[in-house]
C-alpha cells in the first residue's frame, strides 16, 4: 500500500518514465540522476518488483507504468486543488494519452488547443490499438475505434471518421482499366501506413470479398500517405477532409463510390475524469465539429 512517504520516489519513477532517462528525470527535479536511481531503487524494494527497464530509452514495466499514472493522476488532482484554491500558476501536470495518427492530422489538435492549460504527451497508435495502451495503464485517455470500454473506464462515442480510396486519374487508368478487379489488386501498388493498418485490407475485402495479398508502400505519416497517393506512388484510403481540394480539383479520384466511415470513442479513465472533464468536453466540442455523427 502506497502512503505520503512514496511520494518523492513516484515523482522520480514517473519522470524517468516520462522523459526517457535518469539523467533527463533529474534534471527535470532539480535532483542528481544518483538521487533519482536510489529513490527508485527504495521504491522497487518496497514493491517487491521491478519498475524501470535500463535502456535507451528507459521504460516502464507493467507495475512501474501504473505506478507512474497514478502519480500523474495525482499530479491533476493536486493541479485542479490548487486552482480551486486561488493557487494557480504552478507548471501544467503533463497528461499522457493514445491517439491515432489520423485523428491527430484532422481534429484533435483542436481538441487539446480547447482544453486549458495541459501539457500533452501523445502516443501514436493505429485506432484498432490505441486503447491498449490506456488497458495497460500508460495513458489517461486514448481515442479509439473499440467499441466496449476498457475496464475502469468510461466511454464516450465521438462520431466516424469518413475515408475515400482514391488514387490520382492517371494510376486508376494504368492499373485499373477494367475496374477493382482481384487481378488487378494483386498488381497495383498500395499504400500502408504500418503493419497495423488494416484500412486497405478491409477495403479490399468489401470489394471483393477476398483476401489478396497486396503490394505495399509503407508511409507512417498521415500526410505523407495523401502526398503520396498525389505523386501517383499508389493507392490507399485517406480521410475525405485532407481529400476534398484534391477531389475537387481532380488531382485525385476515388475508386469506389461509397465511403469507409470509422467510428471512434473517447475512453477515459474513471480516476482521471473529474479533473480531465475540460479536456473531454473539448474532445466532444472537435468531434461534433469535424466527425460524421
Amino acid at each position: 500500500m502506497l502512503n505520503s512517504s512514496d511520494y518523492p520516489s513516484l515523482a522520480a519513477l514517473a519522470a524517468v518514465l516520462r522523459h526517457g532517462s535518469f539523467e533527463a528525470a533529474a534534471q527535470a527535479l532539480s535532483v542528481t540522476p544518483s538521487a533519482v536511481s536510489q529513490r527508485i531503487k527504495a521504491l522497487e524494494e518496497r514493491m517487491g518488483t521491478p519498475l524501470v527497464l535500463r535502456g535507451t530509452p528507459a521504460r516502464g514495466t507493467d507495475t512501474g507504468r501504473r505506478l507512474a499514472r497514478h502519480m500523474e493522476e495525482v499530479g491533476l488532482l493536486e493541479a485542479q486543488l490548487a486552482h480551486d484554491l486561488g493557487q494557480s500558476g504552478g507548471p501544467a501536470t503533463p497528461v499522457p494519452l493514445a491517439v491515432n495518427a489520423d485523428s491527430l492530422a484532422t481534429w484533435f489538435t483542436a481538441a487539446m488547443a480547447g482544453a486549458g492549460e495541459m501539457l500533452f504527451q501523445l502516443t501514436l497508435d493505429d485506432q484498432d490499438h490505441s486503447a491498449d495502451w490506456l488497458k495497460r495503464g500508460e495513458v489517461m485517455a486514448a481515442v479509439s475505434a473499440r467499441d466496449r470500454p476498457v475496464p475502469g473506464c468510461d466511454l464516450h462515442p465521438l462520431g466516424a471518421l469518413r475515408y475515400y480510396a482514391v488514387a490520382t486519374p492517371e494510376f486508376a487508368a494504368r492499373h485499373f482499366p477494367e475496374g477493382i478487379t482481384p487481378e488487378a489488386l494483386i498488381k497495383a501498388p498500395s499504400l500502408l501506413f504500418n503493419e497495423k493498418d488494416r484500412l486497405q485490407d478491409n477495403w479490399v475485402m468489401a470489394q471483393t470479398g477476398r483476401k489478396l495479398p497486396l503490394p505495399t508502400h509503407r508511409i507512417p505519416s498521415t500526410h505523407g500517405f495523401v502526398d503520396a497517393a498525389l505523386a501517383g506512388l499508389g493507392w490507399g484510403l485517406n480521410p475525405e477532409v485532407l481529400l476534398t481540394p484534391h477531389l475537387e480539383a481532380g488531382r485525385l479520384i476515388t475508386l469506389a463510390p461509397e465511403p469507409v466511415d470509422i467510428a471512434l470513442y473517447w475512453h477515459i479513465s474513471r480516476l482521471s475524469a473529474p479533473v480531465l472533464a475540460p479536456l473531454t468536453a473539448s474532445v466532444k466540442r472537435a468531434a461534433r465539429a469535424a466527425l460524421i455523427p
